[in-house]
């Protein structure tokens, strides 16, 4: 459910960068390993994914997976 704004569902990978990137909204950004080892104590922290929202941030997005919104819908006409 969701997806991104003014894209849709992506169904491909993708990569989600923390931040901004200035310029056109599909501007293609080239990755490359740095150039310096990172030693900061942010850059080196482990990082513990517990949860990922998958809910719409458009409109009025609630629910997690299409079950979760069939079953409090109910049967709708079609």
């Amino acid at each position: 459910m969701g997806g991104f704004p003014h894209y849709g569902v992506v169904k491909s990978d993708y990569l989600m960068i923390k931040g901004c990137c200035v310029g056109p909204k599909k501007r293609v950004v080239t990755l490359r390993q740095s150039l310096i080892n990172q030693t900061s104590r942010v850059a080196l922290e482990e990082i513990k994914l517990k949860f990922i929202d998958t809910s719409s941030k458009f409109g009025h997005g609630r629910f997690q997976t299409t079950q979760e919104k069939q079953k409090s819908y109910g049967r709708l006409k079609a």
